[in-house]
């Protein structure tokens, strides 16, 4: 009761350390073991290997004894005092054993040398007395016998030395062996019960984690005796609890939130087609469905197939891509309730804030009555301007001659009207010329003679053109063209009269010692020029109709509005586009954007 009550962290700190106390006792008991055995060993070793040694010295000098005795004229002293060490390294070596109260290998040669050196007084002749059956002879086999067992139980004894240690060592290694199975049975138990106490809740959690991840919330938690395991449980369902809680405030948000889109969705004025990643109509607005005839069953299917527009599969693949339509979009022709109907559109692709493209949304407007307007106008201003057209050219000519008839001083009154008049005049024609120009563009009737066209020709041609304008307001005129640039088909008149305006506007806009820089790059397959001035700038709320007719935003006005629509007219028929940057304060660069 009292190890189910303990924390876990209790139990994991005894259980182990238990295992490393076991182990630790075990690896010292065999490190003490072996050191004691080598220690003996060694102390054994280096007492026989001294009593080999002694040995080895003792059977030389008898040796050398024996030598001196069989040669004819024996020299006593040398062989007494060869004696005399013999008797000598004995009593060494009985001094050693003494000491280190080892086996007594020389305990009986005192005695049996005794002998020897006895029967070698009593001999007279010691060289005739070394026969067996003779008193010497006797004493001194016995003698030599004797260290030659001495030898010999000095290499057993170091033989029983070394089957005791290798015994020894095989009772260490079956007791390292013994603790290192108790450590493993210890170790086994320890970890089958915290597995069975520990792993089976933790991977009931972890299933029951995994259910809540695929938003199932209705969990079966486990029951553990661990109390931290139990209380890690509890706060698992609390998590759970308010998952759900969490997740059903979510849904709610989420459904009036899409409510409110839906809402916001079916109030726009416009039609409006919302298309997912690979092409498919998702939503389709009230508006959209009352302009196309349409219900949800068009829901699902592609772009293009539910418009009966192929082309339209080929813009929409661009937009997704993130890269603006090649040409502006043409108005799509419908005939609803028996009725034509133009409706104008627009893509626009829908982005994440990280910057991937989520799909597109194409809004649709009705200008079947704004393009009946259009055209009606169209055909007014083309009808009046060449109407005005030949009673103003009579009255130019007529002012002309009238102008040659008179004569007045140089400081009149009437030299200065007449000078206002031809001025005025001059405008008017213009004024025409450009309406009846706008007007053929925008009616179509107007022809472009494409040719062979080189940028860098283009922009020269415009800064000879300008040279003297530029310089009376001391405006430096600045060309950087970045090569290579491809010639491309254009009618370089036409495009002559679009950098004319640009220029005209520049250097109108540009202040006194100012700059304007025409820029020209290939960018794909598309040549971008721009001609950008140092001048005040334009509003940003006013460069959205800057392109549009009759209107004149910003900047210094005059003229009829005409200039920069036209520009934009001449661009398009010549497949391109054209826009505006521009910063308050920090100048304008307008760009067209023309096909390779």
């Amino acid at each position: 009761m009292k190890w189910a009550m303990m924390k876990l962290r209790t139990r994991l700190f005894l259980s182990i350390s238990a295992l490393i106390t076991v182990a630790l006792l075990g690896l010292l008991l065999g490190l003490v073991s072996v050191l004691q055995m080598a220690s003996s060993q060694q102390a054994l070793i280096r007492e026989n290997t001294a009593t080999l040694d002694l040995g080895l010295k003792l059977r030389q000098n008898l040796g050398e004894q024996l030598t001196l005795m069989l040669t004819e004229s024996a020299d006593r002293t040398a062989i007494e005092g060869l004696q005399t060490q013999f008797q000598l390294l004995l009593n060494e070596g009985i001094q050693q054993e003494q000491d280190h109260e080892s086996s007594k290998y020389f305990a009986d040669t005192t005695q049996h040398y005794q002998h020897y050196l006895q029967a070698y007084r009593d001999t007279v002749n010691p060289a005739l007395g070394l026969g067996t059956e003779q008193p010497l002879g006797k004493a001194f086999g016995v003698l030599r016998n004797d260290l030659l067992g001495a030898h010999k139980r000095a290499l057993d004894h170091i033989n029983h030395s070394e089957q005791v240690t290798y015994d020894r060592a095989l009772l260490i290694s079956s007791l390292l062996g013994l603790v290192g199975l108790s450590v493993l049975i210890l170790g086994f138990v320890t970890a089958h019960g915290i597995a069975r106490r520990f792993g089976q809740p933790i991977e009931a959690l972890a299933k029951a984690a995994d259910q809540i991840g695929q938003g199932d919330f209705k969990v079966t938690l486990p029951v553990s005796q661990s109390v931290e395991m139990n209380l890690l449980t509890r706060r698992f369902g609390l998590m759970a609890e308010a998952l759900s809680k969490h997740q059903a405030t979510n849904i709610d948000e989420l459904l009036a939130g899409q409510q409110r889109l839906q809402a916001v969705l079916d109030s726009i004025d416009d039609g409006l087609l919302i298309i997912d990643r690979q092409g498919h109509l998702e939503h389709i607005n009230p508006v959209a469905q009352r302009q196309l005839s349409w219900n949800d069953s068009h829901l699902g299917k592609g772009l293009g197939e539910a418009l009966q527009r192929p082309e339209l599969d080929e813009q929409l693949q661009q937009v997704l891509r993130g890269t603006n339509l090649d040409r502006a979009p043409v108005d799509l022709s419908f005939d609803i309730d028996e009725e034509p109907r133009l409706l104008a559109y627009q893509l626009t692709p829908v982005c994440h804030p990280d910057g991937q493209i989520l799909g597109a949304v194409m809004v649709l407007r009705d200008v079947t009555e704004q393009r009946a307007f259009e055209r009606v106008r169209s055909e007014f201003v083309l009808r009046a301007s060449h109407e005005l057209r030949t009673p103003v050219t009579g009255m130019h000519m007529a002012f002309g001659l009238l102008r040659e008839r008179l004569d007045f001083p140089p400081q009149a009154r009437e030299t200065d009207l007449l000078e206002t008049i031809g001025e005025e005049m001059q405008r008017l024609t213009q004024l025409i010329n450009d309406l009846l120009n706008f007007s053929r563009y925008q009616s179509g009737q107007q022809k472009l003679e494409l040719m062979p066209c080189a940028i860098d020709e283009l922009l020269a041609r415009a800064c000879e053109r300008f040279a003297g304008p530029a310089g009376d307001k001391q405006i430096q005129l600045q060309v950087e063209l970045v090569p290579p640039l491809p010639h491309i088909q254009a009618d370089c008149l036409q495009l002559d009269r679009v950098m004319d305006n640009l220029l005209d506007n520049a250097v109108r806009h540009t202040p006194v010692a100012g700059n304007i820089r025409l820029h020209a790059r290939r960018h794909a397959e598309r040549v971008i020029i721009s001609i950008e001035d140092s001048g005040e700038g334009i509003a940003y709320s006013q460069q959205g109709r800057i392109f549009e007719p009759f209107v004149q935003v910003g900047r210094k006005k005059g003229g009829a509005g005409l200039g920069l629509a036209l520009c934009k007219e001449i661009i398009q028929l010549h497949g391109g586009r054209m826009g505006v940057y521009s910063r308050p304060g920090q100048g304008t660069q307008f760009y067209m954007a023309l096909p390779v």
